[in-house]
């Protein structure tokens, strides 16, 4: 097989063939066709797409690039959700819990944040202890005894997306939805989940800014979970505006606990217990209604036996910022508007959010919203609370907040909290 064969019939608008896609993902696996190489087959796929027969091989090629769990020891069926990212966006915390609390494992694969989007392993090991690694046989085990786990993805599962998503990362191809659709699925079916809730964002602090590039996505994911033989729902859901009240990785945290006791903002609330019944139906599973498992402890029973399985301790004090910095209300209305981009963008100056993987973040950091869109407010009121550990760090997330938030006489048309549901 030749790589510039493949690389030019994808190149002309051509149709892959089974056995080109196969060989061209194996072999840059293994290191035969060069960066640059598939580089010029990743903006061929950008640029002239893929139909749903060569995304579904794609997809399967990088999942035989490395290992596929099974959970067939366990007693009770599967499920887990994956979102697209966005800003407050702590949904897995309360989710995984909640949905094990009602009756189905969750095997939960979740990964760092990377610039303006914040990362569930990152949240999560702002608990002191907490442990993001584990081995197959932990996880397991911690399934078993929680009956939910969250934690980071083994180098052996679809190595080839994670050598490819590098790429993609850095040669402008990231936006390609055959390429994002088949890098989530490989790893999510691969995980061996037997049934699997999208969570697609739309808005501004979104990875798909527009309802229909988002549709387009979830109908993509929905047919590749579907052939893989998993059941697949997706739903698209709001980020125009931050999820909650909370954006930082410790602040998150807290916000989850509270949702788990009862409380918690209603659109927090809202999505979680969407998702588990969503999960629950997709699992087969009926009887316990999640908004129950919230309300009589159950879920928060769960949360701290999952916590302390990887190590936690869930009574801890969580880590604070050293600086605080309140941002007033400019004038008496109503909050028309919140950008979830800016929001999330100041967050990450403040510096919950990391612009290179390998760099730290700050668990304490990030920003405390006291008002939503559509509240009304009052002149020198707060409006959000910045908390940083160095003080200079103020001045450049105030940059990015600018014209990010507007005060007027009247509110602004917001997204549905739950816009439409994408099933097969």
């Amino acid at each position: 097989m030749d790589v510039i064969e493949v690389i030019v019939a994808k190149r002309d608008g051509h149709e892959l063939t089974a056995a080109q896609i196969d060989w061209v993902i194996d072999a840059y696996t293994r290191g035969e066709v060069a960066d640059e190489q598939m580089s010029a087959l990743a903006m061929a796929i950008l640029l002239n797409g893929m139909n749903r027969r060569e995304i579904a091989g794609w997809t399967q090629a990088m999942i035989r690039s490395g290992e596929r769990m099974d959970w067939s020891a366990l007693d009770r069926p599967t499920a887990d959700k994956h979102s697209t990212g966005g800003v407050g966006d702590k949904i897995t915390l309360p989710l995984a819990p909640l949905v094990a609390a009602c009756g189905a494992y969750v095997p939960q694969l979740s990964g760092r944040g990377l610039g303006h989007t914040g990362g569930t392993l990152d949240k999560l090991e702002s608990i002191p202890g907490w442990r993001a690694s584990l081995s197959n046989d932990e996880m397991l085990a911690v399934l078993r005894s929680a009956g939910a786990v969250v934690c980071a993805a083994g180098s052996g599962l679809a190595p080839a997306d994670k050598k490819l998503y590098a790429l993609r990362d850095v040669t402008g191809t990231v936006e390609s939805i055959p390429l994002i659709a088949s890098s989530i699925m490989s790893k999510k079916i691969a995980e061996g989940t037997g049934s699997l809730v999208l969570d697609v964002k739309v808005g501004s602090g979104a990875f798909m800014k527009t309802v229909e590039r988002a549709r387009e996505l979830a109908e993509t994911m929905v047919a590749l979970g579907t052939d893989a033989g998993v059941r697949t729902v997706a739903l698209l859901t709001a980020m125009d505006r931050p999820l909650g009240r909370a954006v930082g990785n410790a602040l998150e945290v807290e916000e989850s606990v509270e949702v788990l006791a009862g409380g918690g903002p209603s659109d927090v609330v809202d999505l979680t217990v969407r998702l588990a019944r969503e999960m629950l139906e997709a699992a087969g599973i009926s009887g316990k209604d999640p908004a129950d498992a919230l309300r009589d402890g159950s879920a928060m029973d769960s949360w701290r036996r999952m916590i302390g399985a990887q190590g936690g301790d869930p009574d801890a004090v969580l880590p604070r910022a050293a600086e605080t910095m309140t941002v007033e209300a400019p004038l008496s209305g109503v909050l028309g508007r919140l950008d979830a981009y800016a929001v999330g963008l100041a967050a990450w100056r403040l510096g919950a959010g990391r612009a290179r993987k390998e760099d730290p973040v700050s668990f304490g950091a990030g920003i405390t919203l006291h008002a939503k869109p559509g509240d009304l407010v009052r002149e020198g009121q707060p409006l959000m609370t910045l908390h940083a550990d160095e003080t200079v760090r103020f001045e450049r997330a105030l940059a990015a907040l600018e014209g990010g938030y507007e005060v007027g006489p009247t509110g602004q048309e917001l997204l549905p909290l739950v816009i439409e549901r994408v099933t097969a």
